[in-house]
């Protein structure tokens, strides 16, 4: 257990945990050389602390060239999979392990393996929002920020599976003109919105925007008037000259929104039923303690087998090679 003169004289709480958690942590960033990488659906206090801030694409970039020696991933299990799958030799640390994502459990891989089998003449690309063992079986990996433009790359010739994102799929074929044969996943937070109060809000907003991300259904897509990843809704939040946005993504995203433009409203889309659907409780069970006492203890630790992890990078190389 690594000790250090702050630690032994901090103030703690009843359990042990320190009453300046932010202090804590960014001691403990300097006695790990350890970096935090957050999405940005996170809690915002966790996006407060992070190093770097990111969609999809944005983090693994930024876990593909990062030095430090412990990578603490605020996010969910394909994320830190993902920065594992680049960083064999670094320790990855996930806050919550139960962090998992509603659409990469959609694609298991038995049964995408046989899905696969079925079409042996296509290639495969890949949503990131996905597990290791898909990653695994994939030709190439892609992200809501770059999936047109890697389809884009492909021959017209060669057959595309698209997994597992039937609605990012979906937006892909409508960008790009190609048939792709879909694995039927899905986003429980983005299939989640309503479009009927998304129709009532623009009429009661009647200046207002609708953003929206790819993962949502087209019946809430045809209403936006932009649509793209969390990192492009946030920078066209700052760019278009609209006061208001009815915003169709996961809510964490307002935090970077209203920082980075304090003077706009940004109205987070409703979800069906009169719940909190419409926040990720993957992404929630993330929290600033769990977050200390993941860099504190040095676990949850993420691992797998190095025949996975090697199979999973060449897809994963691949889709940074083409996004360059």
């Amino acid at each position: 257990m690594f000790t250090t003169a702050f630690a032994q004289r901090e103030q703690t709480q009843p359990g042990g945990l320190p009453l300046d958690l932010f202090a804590a942590i960014e001691n403990l960033k300097k006695e790990l050389n350890a970096v935090i990488l957050a999405h940005y659906y996170q809690e915002p206090d966790i996006q407060d602390i992070a190093d770097f801030i990111g969609d999809s694409l944005q983090l693994a970039r930024a876990a593909s060239q990062t030095n430090a020696d412990v990578i603490v991933f605020a996010g969910v299990h394909f994320m830190a999979e993902t920065a594992k799958i680049l960083n064999p030799d670094k320790l990855v640390l996930l806050p919550d392990l139960n962090a998992g994502c509603s659409l990469a459990d959609s694609c298991p891989p038995q049964e995408f393996a046989a899905f696969k089998a079925a079409h042996p003449d296509h290639l495969v690309v890949s949503y990131i929002n996905c597990s290791a063992e898909i990653k695994a079986m994939s030709d190439i990996i892609c992200t809501s920020s770059n999936a047109v433009k890697i389809v884009q790359q492909i021959p017209k010739e060669q057959p595309i599976i698209f997994a597992p994102d039937r609605n990012l799929g979906r937006y892909v074929m409508e960008q790009t003109g190609r048939d792709l044969v879909l694995w039927q996943g899905s986003c429980l937070v983005h299939e989640t919105f309503s479009e009927k109060k998304i129709v009532q809000l623009k009429v009661a907003h009647p200046q207002a925007e609708a953003i929206a991300h790819p993962e949502c259904e087209s019946s809430v897509l045809r209403h936006a008037s932009f649509i793209g990843s969390t990192a492009a809704l946030l920078q066209y939040c700052q760019t278009s000259p609209s006061q208001e946005f009815i915003v169709a993504t996961e809510p964490g995203i307002i935090h970077q929104m209203q920082k980075l433009a304090p003077h706009k409203h940004f109205i987070p889309a409703p979800p069906i039923n009169n719940c909190a659907c419409n926040e990720c409780p993957f992404m929630r069970l993330n929290t600033l303690e769990k977050l200390y006492w993941a860099m504190k203890n040095r676990t949850p630790e993420i691992t797998m087998s190095e025949d996975i992890r090697i199979a999973a990078l060449r897809p994963m190389q691949r889709m940074l090679e083409m996004s360059n």
